[in-house]
């Protein structure tokens, strides 16, 4: 299984709010952060605030925050929420050409896989990429302590 950059950028922006807590944040200092091409974010930042998993509000008086408690963030969801496509070989998708197809016992057990790896996934929170890291993370992301 191999996670898009989409979906590595996405927990990096949650992770972030969480770590700053109620302060508000721009895409610009995430970008900063992480070194991200701020434009690629941008399209993040978006699809993270449709599906509700942030706040976003333009503006002077605007920023970015985490929309719920990060014990309410699970894993398992957000990966399925900014994974485009979860079919792991040509048979899980619709297109599909591969001739031994009706024979083969591989997609069945991928399957299986799949969703045991997801399974474990929705077991982890947001919170618990925190627990007991809040502080040293707030030091990796050069967020001052006092907001933490």
């Amino acid at each position: 299984m191999h996670l898009t950059r989409f979906t590595d950028y996405s927990i990096r922006v949650l992770l972030y709010l969480a770590t700053k807590g109620e302060q508000r944040t721009t895409i610009t200092e995430i970008a900063e952060t992480f070194s991200i091409s701020r434009n690629h974010l941008m399209k993040i930042v978006q699809e993270l605030h449709q599906k509700e998993y942030l706040k976003a509000i333009r503006g002077k008086h605007g920023g970015l925050w985490l929309n719920r408690a990060p014990e309410l963030i699970r894993l398992g969801a957000l990966i399925r929420d900014t994974e485009q496509e979860m079919a792991l070989v040509e048979c899980f998708r619709d297109d599909n050409a591969c001739v031994i197809t009706p024979s083969c016992r591989l997609k069945p057990i991928l399957n299986d896989a799949l969703e045991a790896f997801l399974g474990v996934l929705d077991n982890y929170t947001l919170a618990d990429l925190l627990h007991g890291r809040q502080s040293r993370l707030a030091a990796l992301m050069r967020i001052p302590t006092a907001n933490v």
